[in-house]
């Protein structure tokens, strides 16, 4: 039996450019302050030193990695805090070398001494990072942590632990495979939301799940709001240009309105004609991996690479497809693409460092394509092969990011991502669900052996791929 994954586990707001490099770090970090304030030592810490390895080292700069590190030992909450105090924050931290650990005391910091990127792996997983604090009394406090994708962190030992303690799961209906799940929809003649949403409802009040799901579609709103309204160059040294601000621009013309909501409302009003479709949908998508990569405030979704997917399919349905749609769609929507997503993580990965891009857009643009079949009224088991088709047509595809950055290719592929979960609702919604030939469980088995067999230059390590063909010279 696997553990609860919650919609909240799958779909969480926080900083970019990367859930498994930045915001998994950053969260192990908390947790690693959290460890030495139970062991009541966090006082007597007088130095700590950050190891980091594999995946975690070769594309940790690109990926914010260290910054992510030094906010988290800072005290900073990634889900909070205001992005635009985070260049403050670790400029004082390098100017002064020092840090103000847990936001209790101040230690010596020198981050370019203090965090040690490490080329070889870790056995367990391919980011792994290992915390050292240095006691007042000259013992140390020694803890690993390895950040799986999507934002969670889990430590060796637990995960060794599931192997012998079977874990009990509360839901109602507790899922680990597709199979499962369409075998309940059937059971209790519900929709896949509805199963789901009877999940949710054992571990919070259902005012707590109508808030939370509506503040992730604001966060995800907002970032596409931002995306569309900002123009210039992205940090990191490639000097990509934004590209969203020019799309959309050109798509909106001279339009009135003062803020997210009422740009939505907007677009829903403009009459969009067929060809630029295709080019709303890209435009929302690049929209929010331009605000991912200038380290701005996004949903995992189910990792920040890929977290322009999702927002760029919901819209598409508002906007597109369904101009009367509310709240009730969006969670709907919401909550089925957290399933399927689920469902990959338990099955095979979600982590691009363990299974390439596959495992990054590949996922996202499955779990869109469900969500957007079920809105549009699609069976349950159309609903999954939705999924399906939308990840068939993924495997295989690698993580080369250019320069460690989730930049190029990243941003574009959550346009590629897009377009396809769109297609993928539009063939199953077009289909006899008794004439699917491939399961989707056979397609998250095959995904993660797509991802044992493929080489580890191409699994977010910048030496494979785009990335050697490509160098920061040429660009």
């Amino acid at each position: 039996m696997e553990e609860c994954i919650s919609v909240f586990d799958m779909l969480k707001i926080g900083v970019g450019p990367s859930s498994s490099h930045t915001l998994g770090p950053w969260r192990a970090a908390e947790r690693f302050l959290k460890e030495l304030q139970e062991e009541n030592i966090l006082e007597k810490t007088v130095r700590i030193k950050v190891d980091l390895y594999g995946s975690l080292s070769l594309t940790g700069k690109g990926h914010a990695t260290d910054l992510a590190i030094m906010l988290g030992l800072s005290g900073q909450d990634p889900e909070y805090i205001p992005v635009e105090n985070i260049s403050k924050i670790i400029k004082e931290i390098e100017d002064k070398n020092e840090i103000y650990l847990a936001n209790k005391i101040e230690i010596p910091f020198y981050f370019l001494q203090d965090i040690i990127f490490n080329k070889n792996f870790l056995p367990f997983h391919a980011n792994g990072l290992t915390f050292t604090a240095y006691l007042i009394d000259e013992t140390e406090y020694i803890s690993t942590f390895y950040s799986i994708g999507g934002g969670f962190v889990v430590k060796e030992e637990r995960v060794n632990a599931k192997k012998k303690i079977q874990i009990k799961c509360d839901f109602p209906f507790p899922i680990n495979k597709a199979e499962e799940l369409l075998n309940y929809t059937i059971q209790e003649n519900k929709l896949i939301s509805e199963i789901v949403y009877e999940n949710e409802k054992s571990m919070r009040s259902e005012a707590t799940i109508h808030t939370e799901l509506m503040r992730i579609w604001h966060t995800m709103l907002e970032s596409m709001y931002i995306g569309c309204h900002s123009e210039g160059i992205l940090p990191g040294g490639l000097n990509v240009r934004r590209r969203a601000f020019d799309m959309h621009q050109n798509l909106i013309g001279l339009a009135n309105y003062k803020n997210p909501q009422e740009w939505l409302e907007c677009i829903r009003t403009t009459e969009v004609k067929f060809r630029q479709i295709l080019k709303w949908v890209s435009c929302f998508a690049l929209s929010v991996n331009e605000v991912n990569a200038a380290l701005g405030r996004v949903v995992t979704a189910p990792t920040n690479g890929s977290a322009g997917v999702i927002p760029a399919v919901l819209m598409y349905y508002l906007c597109i497809e369904n101009h009367e749609a509310g709240e009730k769609e969006i969670k709907q929507f919401l909550m089925v693409a957290s399933e399927i997503g689920s469902i990959f993580k338990k099955g095979s990965t979600i982590s691009a460092a363990m299974g390439g891009c596959q495992a990054e857009i590949g996922v996202s643009s499955a779990m869109a394509a469900a969500a957007l079949c079920e809105v549009m009224g699609g069976t349950p088991d159309q609903v999954l092969m939705a999924a399906e088709i939308a990840m068939e047509h993924h495997l295989g595809l690698t993580c080369d990011p250019i320069g460690g950055l989730v930049q190029i290719p990243c941003i574009e592929r959550n346009t590629m991502g897009a377009i396809k979960a769109i297609n993928a609702a539009e063939l199953a919604m077009e289909t006899d669900a008794k004439n699917a030939k491939v399961p989707l469980d056979k397609v998250v088995d095959t995904m993660w052996q797509t991802a044992k067999d493929m080489n580890s230059k191409y699994k977010e390590t910048s030496e494979g791929g785009l990335a050697i063909a490509v160098n920061m010279a040429d660009c």
